[in-house]
């Protein structure tokens, strides 16, 4: 891992949506605008084609040109981390050496698809995109998937030239601290679970990588960063809110994040690729802004609101 790049990789970044057009194209117009509300935000990097970006959904000539477009946009004012893998280790490791040669600062892989119980498999993909290029690389790990006995895998996995951290999207703290406990400082890991922000960095991750800082990015680094001060009731109050809200919009999350996409910032993610969230309700604007006021005076962001709880009127309660 450069050492000069070691402090870029901490705090909140976005798991950024990649918008799409009608045909499930990459909408560049609407892309650039994304990017250029998330540096204002002053959001602490950018996580591109991961799952919120659809990635694996893409050609690999679509991916090419969101990392080409982000890492253009950017222009240095934040640091881009690529999500690269791919059904076939070959092509993540094209697509590694061209996130290396689009300037990103590091890249991050998910385990082959189809294997993903085979430890020797994931650390053979692993390898193979770490060693393309000289990026820092982050594995993506989807809870203990792949990693069966969490040290034996990470000593394997620290083998590993260029590895520097990890995303982890687990819900289960513990693992979490398993793997910090082991690696100590020679991982920089990530939460991935947006409504594990707070608590995750009890167990050792230096940042969080989440879909729902897209939407609420001011809010969650305000809580995040006043929670490592010791601002702890501010912290629970919104944690425990943010949980609420996302249990709430979890089964239409897609609709839900375009509608507040639109009316809070202009910018049209698309739809899904069918068939994923074909079947997903449509919001009203009403709920939608309310939901995203409240959210955002938990955090200290935006006036307190005297509006009805949405969330309780729509049955699920305080």
């Amino acid at each position: 891992m450069r050492e000069e790049q070691t402090h870029t990789f901490k705090g909140l970044w976005s798991a950024m949506f990649t918008p799409v057009d009608a045909s499930g194209s990459p909408a560049i117009s609407e892309l650039e605008k994304l990017v250029e509300l998330l540096v204002a935000q002053e959001q602490d990097g950018l996580y591109i084609l991961g799952s919120t970006g659809q990635g694996v959904l893409f050609t690999e000539a679509q991916r090419k040109l969101v990392t080409e477009k982000v890492t253009e946009r950017v222009a240095g004012r934040l640091p881009v981390m690529v999500q690269v893998g791919a059904l076939t280790t070959a092509e993540s490791v094209r697509l590694a050496k061209h996130a290396s040669d689009c300037g990103a600062n590091a890249i991050s892989s998910v385990g082959p698809i189809y294997f993903s119980g085979n430890t020797t498999s994931a650390l053979f993909h692993y390898s193979e995109i770490a060693g393309a290029t000289a990026l820092p690389f982050f594995p993506y790990q989807l809870g203990n998937n792949t990693m069966g006995d969490i040290p034996q895998f990470i000593d394997q996995l620290l083998e590993i030239p260029n590895v520097a951290g990890m995303k982890l999207t687990t819900g289960q703290l513990m693992e979490i601290s398993a793997i910090h406990l082991h690696a100590g400082n020679r991982l920089q890991l990530f939460s991935g679970a947006d409504e594990l922000m707070c608590h995750a960095s009890l167990c050792g991750t230096v940042g969080a990588i989440g879909s729902f800082y897209n939407l609420w990015g001011v809010a969650c680094k305000r809580v995040l960063e006043s929670f490592r001060d010791g601002d702890y009731e501010r912290a629970r109050n919104f944690m425990l809110e943010f949980q609420r809200t996302i249990l709430y919009v979890l089964p239409n999350i897609w609709s839900f994040f375009r509608k507040a996409m639109q009316l809070k910032y202009g910018i049209d993610i698309g739809a899904t690729k069918a068939p994923l969230g074909v079947q997903q309700r449509t919001w009203s604007d009403a709920e939608v802004m309310q939901i995203s006021n409240r959210i955002e005076s938990l955090a200290g962001v935006a006036p307190v609101s005297q509006n009805q709880d949405p969330i309780s009127l729509n049955g699920m309660g305080n």
